[in-house]
C-alpha cells in the first residue's frame, strides 16, 4: 500500500512534482461499464430532455420534476450511492461521467440533478448515521424522493457561518424548533427532504438537520413564489420559510457546531460535479455552432471557411479538451484516493470525505476554470450565429444565459480562487505539500546566472513540459514573495490572492491538457493525434500570456526597488519560450478537424 500512496499526489502536489502522463486518468481510459453508462445517458438526454428545451425554457417545472423522476427510474440518481443504500456503488468517475453528460440538455435539469445528487443526497450518505442513511438514502436513490439543501439566507451568501436561522431545543429534550428564512433554494418546489443548516444557542458554527418536507402537512414549512431568473428558467428557485419547524433530535445531522464543515465539504464534491455539468455543454455549444458556420454562406462561402470563424472554433476546442482532461484527472485522484483509504480499513463514508476533501484545491481549480470556460463557449457561440444568436429561435441564446449561474453557485469563483490558493497555503504550513524547499530553489536560481545552453527540444512536447516547470516556478516565485511580504495576513489581500490563483488554474488546466495528449500519443501516434497536439500547445499559449499578466500585476503591487527588478527579471526567465509556437497554424488545424468532423470530436 505504501507505493501506491507514493504513485498519487496528494492534493496540490501537481504544483511541486512531477506528473508522468501514464499517471493521469483520461476520457480514453474509461473502462466498458463506463463507456456503456456515458452512452446510456447520452441516449436518455437525447430522447428526454433535449426535444423538450421550449417546455424547459418556458418555465415548465412539472416537466423538471418528471424528468428527474425518469433518471431515477434509470438508475442515474444512485450512480454515486452505495449499493448497502439501494444505489450503484460505482466509483467517482462514474459519478463526474454520469453528470456530466446528463447536464448539457437545459441547465434547469442540470441543476435539479446536480442539487439533488450532491448536496442534497452527499451530506446524509457522508454524515449520516446508519439509522438516517437506512432511512433516507434509499428513497433519494431512487427517485421516491428528492433533497434540497438549504444554506444560503438573505444576510449569508458567501459568509455562510453567518445564518440567522435559529435551532431550539425542546423543553423534554426530544426535539428541536426552526426558525429562520433560507432563499436560492433548487428543488424547493418538488422536495420531500431539505438539509438544514441553523444555529442552537450562540453557537460559533451552525448545525445540519434532516428536515422532510410534506405540503399536505407542512410542519411550519412555508414555501416563496418561484424565482424568475435569468437561465436555468425550469429549475424549481424558491425561498423557505421555517415557522416552529420541529424536527425529532435524531435528524441532527453530524454533531452539535458541525454543520459549516458539513456545508464545506458537500460544496467540494458539488465543485467537482459542476465542473462536469459545464463540459457537455461546451461540446454541445461547439457542435451546434460548426453545424450552423458550415452551413451558413456568406460572400458565396461557409463562413466556417473565414480566419476569423476559425479561431473561435479553435479557441473554444482547445477550452473544453482542457476542462475535460483536468477534471477526469482530478476524479481518478479522488477515486484512487478513497480506495487507499477503503483499504487502509476506512469505512467508505470516510474514505469518500477525507478522499474528495484531499482534492478541494483542484475542486475550485475546476468550478472556476470550467464555469468561465462554458460561459465564454457560450458568447462566442452567438458570435458565430450573428444576429440570430440573439434570437430565441436559436439554442445559444439559452446556453448563454444557463452557464451564466455556474459562475455564481457552489462558491462564487471569486471565493473559489481565493480559497484554492489559501488552501494551498494551510496544506504548506501543516506539511502536506512541500512549498517552502521548491520555492527556496526558486530564488537561489534567481541568484544564480542563468544557463545559455540550448535545450534539445526535438521530442513531442520536451519544451512544453519544460514550459510547465517554469510556470510552477513561477508561481512559487510570485506567491512566495507575497507571503513573505504578509505572512498571515495575506488572506487580507483578495486581488494578489486571484491573481496567484489565476496563475494555479492555468498551470493545471494546461498540464492536465498535455498529459492527456502524450499518452494518447503513445497509444496511437503524433499523426492521429495531431490535432489534439495543436489544442494542447495552443491552450499552454494562453496560460503562459496569463501567468506573465497575473505574475507582473502581483509583484509590482507588493515588491519595490531591486527585489522588483529581480522578480521581473525572473517572470520573464519563466514565461519565455526558446521557440514560439505558431498560433495562426495551431488553430487553422484545430478547426479543420472540427469542421471536417463538423462536431467536436475529441
Amino acid at each position: 500500500m505504501a507505493d501506491t500512496e507514493k504513485d498519487i499526489l496528494r492534493g496540490g502536489q501537481f504544483l511541486v512534482k512531477e506528473t508522468n502522463c501514464e499517471d493521469v486518468f483520461t476520457p480514453e481510459d474509461f473502462s466498458e461499464e463506463q463507456t456503456m453508462m456515458k452512452e446510456s445517458v447520452m441516449e436518455f438526454n437525447d430522447r428526454e430532455i433535449i426535444p423538450h428545451k421550449p417546455r424547459f425554457e418556458a418555465k415548465d417545472y412539472a416537466l423538471t420534476e418528471e424528468v428527474m423522476r425518469k433518471a431515477g427510474d434509470m438508475g442515474f440518481l444512485s450512480v454515486a450511492v452505495p449499493e448497502a443504500y439501494g444505489g450503484m456503488g460505482m466509483g467517482f468517475v462514474s459519478t463526474v461521467l454520469t453528470c456530466d453528460y446528463i447536464s448539457s440538455g437545459t441547465g434547469s435539469f442540470s441543476t435539479a440533478f446536480g442539487a439533488h445528487t450532491g448536496i442534497g443526497t452527499m451530506p446524509i450518505t457522508l454524515y449520516g448515521t446508519e439509522e438516517q442513511k437506512q432511512k433516507y438514502v434509499p428513497k433519494l436513490a431512487s427517485g421516491e424522493w428528492f433533497g434540497a439543501y438549504c444554506l444560503t439566507e438573505p444576510g449569508a451568501g458567501s459568509d455562510a457561518n453567518s445564518g440567522k436561522t435559529t435551532a431550539t431545543l425542546s423543553e423534554d429534550g426530544k426535539s428541536y424548533k426552526i426558525n429562520g428564512q433560507k432563499m436560492w433554494i433548487s428543488n424547493a418546489g418538488f422536495c420531500s427532504l431539505m438539509i438544514v443548516f441553523a444555529r442552537i444557542e450562540d453557537d460559533k458554527n451552525i448545525t445540519g438537520f434532516i428536515v422532510e418536507y410534506d405540503g399536505d402537512n407542512p410542519n411550519g414549512i412555508v414555501l416563496g413564489e418561484e424565482e424568475h431568473k435569468l437561465g436555468i428558467r425550469a429549475s424549481s428557485t424558491r425561498q423557505v420559510f421555517f415557522n416552529d419547524t420541529v424536527v425529532p433530535v435524531e435528524n441532527m445531522l453530524a454533531g452539535r457546531g458541525e454543520g459549516f464543515k458539513i456545508a464545506m465539504n458537500a460544496l467540494n464534491v458539488g465543485r467537482i460535479k459542476l465542473a462536469a455539468a459545464c463540459l457537455d455543454s461546451q461540446r454541445r455549444i461547439l457542435t451546434t455552432a460548426v453545424n450552423y458556420a458550415n452551413e451558413r454562406k456568406q460572400f458565396k462561402t461557409p463562413i466556417a471557411n473565414f480566419g476569423a470563424i476559425k479561431t473561435k472554433l479553435a479557441e473554444m476546442a482547445a477550452s473544453a479538451y482542457a476542462g475535460e482532461s483536468a477534471t477526469y484527472r482530478a476524479a481518478k485522484n479522488i477515486e484512487d484516493r478513497i480506495a487507499l483509504r477503503e483499504a487502509a480499513g476506512n469505512s467508505h463514508q470516510e474514505a469518500e470525505l477525507k478522499g474528495v476533501e484531499e482534492y478541494a484545491i483542484e475542486c475550485s481549480i475546476l468550478k472556476v476554470a470550467v464555469s468561465e470556460d462554458v460561459q465564454n463557449a457560450a458568447d462566442e457561440g452567438i458570435q458565430i450565429f450573428g444576429g440570430m444568436g440573439f434570437s430565441e429561435e436559436t439554442p445559444m441564446e439559452s446556453a448563454w444565459r444557463d452557464a451564466r449561474i455556474a459562475r455564481i453557485y457552489e462558491g462564487t469563483n471569486e471565493i473559489n480562487r481565493m480559497l484554492a490558493v489559501g488552501m494551498l497555503v494551510k496544506k504548506a504550513m501543516k506539511g502536506h505539500v512541500d512549498l517552502l524547499g521548491p520555492a527556496q530553489k526558486v530564488q537561489e536560481e534567481l541568484m544564480g546566472i542563468p544557463s545559455f545552453d540550448t535545450p534539445d527540444y526535438s521530442e513531442l512536447f520536451s519544451e512544453e513540459k519544460e514550459m510547465i516547470k517554469k510556470l510552477k516556478k513561477a508561481f512559487l516565485m510570485v506567491a512566495g514573495g507575497a507571503v513573505q511580504k504578509f505572512g498571515p495576513q495575506l488572506e487580507e489581500h483578495q486581488q494578489l490572492l486571484i491573481a496567484a490563483a489565476d496563475i494555479l488554474i492555468e498551470i493545471y488546466m494546461a498540464e492536465s491538457a498535455i498529459l492527456r495528449t502524450e499518452k494518447n500519443v503513445k497509444r496511437t501516434s503524433e499523426a492521429e493525434q495531431s490535432a489534439q497536439i495543436a489544442m494542447a500547445k495552443l491552450y499552454l499559449y494562453h496560460a503562459v500570456d496569463i501567468v506573465e499578466e497575473k505574475g507582473k500585476e502581483s509583484i509590482i503591487s507588493f515588491a519595490e526597488g531591486d527585489e522588483q527588478r529581480m522578480l521581473l527579471m525572473g517572470l520573464k526567465r519563466f514565461t519565455k519560450y526558446a521557440n514560439y509556437p505558431d498560433i495562426v497554424d495551431l488553430r487553422i488545424e484545430i478547426a479543420e478537424k472540427v469542421k471536417a468532423e463538423n462536431k467536436y470530436c475529441f
